[in-house]
Parts: structure tokens; sequence; C-alpha cells
């Protein structure tokens, strides 16, 4: 039997990083993982694909819009099967990066699907069904999310589906309904309007983007419905006509009242993700769960069983690779004996959306809630030369400070490179920056990062170009 200091169970962003790491700290590590590839959701059918789809839209739709620059050129046309093999392509050199990885750092892989069977055992059983165990000290589960699926209506992955079958549709659909106004169905929603598609958006809240900050979500709700995104709040689909050419979904009011019926060609559901652990043998192990299917953890990554450890997706905390990511290096030094860490009030929000959205720490609804006195600064895209430049003045950035200590609490953007800017706030939350830490550091000119100082400037209402 192959004996390990570290089994990993799943090769998603958290259990590769923390595979990585535990090697570097010399144990002996092993990862078992179900997938041909590695790289688990994020990087097969999750993240990066969708990244290149967003990247390789963005530019259809730019193209068609360059006359504003004095650059005249014919109508763009999509060869759809050339930008699914650019997607393809991309998520072929992030996997084999791991692989690339693993064999560097001399990780054992064992392919196939990992239960817990006893103290310290694993079963690996392959496609084929042939089983073998290995053995180790620690057992990290980091088998990451499954797609949340709603009653009553079946994911065929071609005209009803998921995150995934969205990324390899064969042709623009006419009509998309999106169930569910979250991250994955604007980003993905954005792709195939971009593309021809006529979207509309069910959700059943009345805002879209539940947890962000509400005045980011209004402001970036008008931006897609110029866009021409459709959307119906406080709403919820209730089923899906398959039969004949079209799909006809039910649509109530969340609160009760009359159906209506949309006609889609596709339906994607997005309305979440759940915990993947079914098969793992938790709870034969005695691993605890929550209600909601995720590990019971201490806060340190240590389950209630000696030696069995979780991280990411499985875990209470935002569903995020990089919050799994830190989680997988602080499991893996916590093993080897040092004091990891992850400060979950530096992680950062993405929206990879046209523009970008992203936050970080507080909105501005939770310190209201926490009772917590804060100042306010803004600086809106429209008075940035660069943004100017770029026609790209839509959005603005926000950010929250203590009243009392001038400590950034939280900061939220909307506009062009919001996930690149937000990294400012990152280093800034985590080593306790105040505002004016960032409105005295200097920033080149012109770039769209002077936005971000101008809004720390706001904060003690001392912003220049507004």
């Amino acid at each position: 039997m192959a004996s390990y200091d570290v089994i990993v169970i799943g090769s998603g962003p958290g259990g590769y990083v923390c595979a990585i790491r535990a090697a570097q700290l010399g144990l002996k590590t092993a990862v078992v993982e179900k997938m041909k590839t590695f790289g688990g959701t994020c990087l097969n059918v999750g993240c990066i694909p969708s990244k290149a789809l967003l990247a390789a839209s963005e530019l259809f739709e730019e193209v068609s819009h360059l006359d504003g620059f004095g650059i005249e050129v014919g109508k763009p046309t999509v060869n759809l099967e050339k930008m699914l093999g650019h997607k393809s392509e991309t998520v072929d050199a992030n996997v084999q990066g791991v692989a690339y990885l693993f064999k560097k750092n001399k990780i054992t892989s064992h392919q196939g699907t990992g239960r817990i069977v006893g103290k310290g055992k694993v079963e690996v059983t392959d496609e084929n069904g042939k089983t073998e165990t290995i053995e180790g000290k620690n057992i990290v589960v980091a088998t990451g999310s499954d797609v949340a699926r709603l009653p009553g209506i079946e994911i065929d992955e071609e005209r009803i589906v998921s995150s995934t079958g969205a990324l390899s549709l064969n042709k623009v659909p006419k009509k998309l309904l999106v169930v569910g106004a979250g991250v994955i169905g604007l980003e993905l929603g954005s792709v195939w309007r971009r593309l021809g598609a006529e979207v509309m958006v069910v959700e059943f809240l009345d805002r879209i983007l539940p947890g962000m900050d509400n005045e980011v979500a209004k402001q970036f709700q008008r931006l897609l419905q110029k866009q021409g995104i459709a959307f119906k709040l406080g709403s919820k689909v209730t089923g899906v006509e398959t039969k004949g050419e079209t799909l006809k979904a039910s649509v109530e009011p969340a609160k009760g009242g009359d159906a209506e019926t949309i006609e889609a060609d596709v339906v994607l559901v997005s309305i979440g993700r759940v915990p993947y652990t079914e098969g793992l043998g938790l709870k034969e192990a005695g691993v605890e769960t929550d209600e909601r299917g995720r590990v019971k953890t201490d806060g340190h990554y240590r389950t209630n069983v000696d030696g069995i450890w979780a991280i990411g997706d499985v875990i209470t905390g935002p569903m995020l690779a990089h919050k799994a990511e830190d989680e997988g290096v602080a499991v893996a030094e916590i093993i080897a004996g040092q004091a990891g860490h992850v400060n979950y009030d530096a992680i950062p929000n993405i929206i990879y959306t046209m523009p970008e959205v992203a936050s970080i720490g507080k909105t501005e609804e939770q310190l209201k809630d926490a009772g917590v006195e804060y100042n306010v600064g803004k600086f809106p895209f429209s008075a940035s030369g660069r943004a100017r430049a770029m026609r790209a003045t839509d959005g603005f950035v926000k950010v929250l400070a203590d009243k009392k200590t001038d400590r950034v609490l939280g900061a939220h953007i909307v506009g062009p490179s919001a996930g690149e800017l937000i990294q400012e706030f990152a280093v800034l939350i985590e080593f306790g920056g105040s505002a004016e830490d960032l409105a005295r550091t200097c920033h080149g000119h012109p770039t769209l990062s002077e936005a971000v100082r101008e809004a720390a400037l706001g904060v003690a209402k001392r912003s220049i170009h507004i």
C-alpha cells in the first residue's frame, strides 16, 4: 500500500495548490482526481474557459464599435467553432501546466474517485472499476462544488444547461433565458448577448448580485440593461416545457401570483453551487457536516476527525478559486507545523463582465448593520483622463473607511479593469492601511489607477479632479 504524508482529494485550485505547497515543505504528497485532467471545475469547465469566451466576445463587440476611435472596418462575423477552439486551447494549456507542476514537485497522482475507507486510508476507483487503497497521515478534502439544480427541471447540457453546457453551445441561441442573477449567470449571459442572443435574466430576489454592495448592483444592472440584457426580478421559474422547437418556461412572481410563459431556445440554470461531498465516505468516517452539506471545520481547516482536513467550496465561505488557493497554502503549512492563515477580509470578488465589477471587504449595508461609523470616498471613471481616452467611462470607485481610524474596511469598483484595480485595496487591507495611506501614494498619470487614489482622497473630501 502506497503511503504518504498528505493525500489531497481533488485537484482544483484549492487541491493542486495545497499539494504543491505541501511538497515544497518536504511532505510526501499524493493527489486523487476523478477527472481525466487536473484543475477541477475552475480550469476545465469554469473560471478559465469562461474567461476565454468573455475575452473573445468582448473583442467582437469592441470591433463592432471602433468607429468612435476613427477606425473603419467591415461588419465582423462570429466563427463560433474557432472561438470555442480558442477556449479549448486555453483550457489545455492550463491543465497541462498543473500536470507539469505535479511532476516538477514530485507529487504522485492517482486517477479515479476517492473515498475515505478508514483512518488514514483512501480507496481510489478508476473509470474501469479497478480499486486501489492508499494510506496517508493527513487527508485533505478539496473536492469543490457542483451545480445547484432546480427541482423538476432536468439539465441535459444541450437545451437546458448549467454553466458547463453554456460554455459549449454549438450555435448562438436566438433567445437565452438565464435563471439566476449571480456572477455565473451574468457573465455567461453577457457572452451570448454580445454574440447575438436575446437575453432575459430571471431572479428570485428583487435585486441582482445578492451580497454585493447595493449601489454597485443598481448601477451595474442599469449598465447591463443599456447593453440589451432584460431582467425579471422577484420572479421564479417553476418549470420548463421541452416539447416543441422552443422551450417554454413557466415564470411566477416570487411572492405568488399568476404565471407567465417565456419562450427560449436555451435555458441556463445558474442559481448557485453546492458542496461536492457525495460518495466521499465522510459520514462513515464520522466527519460532521452542516445543514447545507458543508464540512465543518474548527477555523483552521481541521474536521472533528483527527487527520482529516477540508478546504475550498466544501467548507463555509465564498465559493471562489482564490479563496480555495489561499486555504490550500494555509492547510499545508499547518500540517507542516507552520502558522498557515487566511485573511477573509482581504479576499476580492470579481465579475468579469464588461465593465467589470469588483469588491473587497465590507459593503455599506454590512457596516450599517454592524453599527460601524464610516466615511465614503467615490470617484467616477467619467472624470478619469485615461478612461475618457479609452471610451470606457462607465462606473466608479468607492472606498469605505472607518470614521475614527481611517482604516479601509471595504472597496467596490464598477468599471474598466476593476478586477485588476481591486488588488490595490487587497494589499492595503492586508496591511491594515488607511485611506490616507493610499491617497498619499503617487500613481502614474494617466492611468485608470488614478481613480483609486482619487476615491481614497474623497474619503477626506479632497479629491482633485471632481
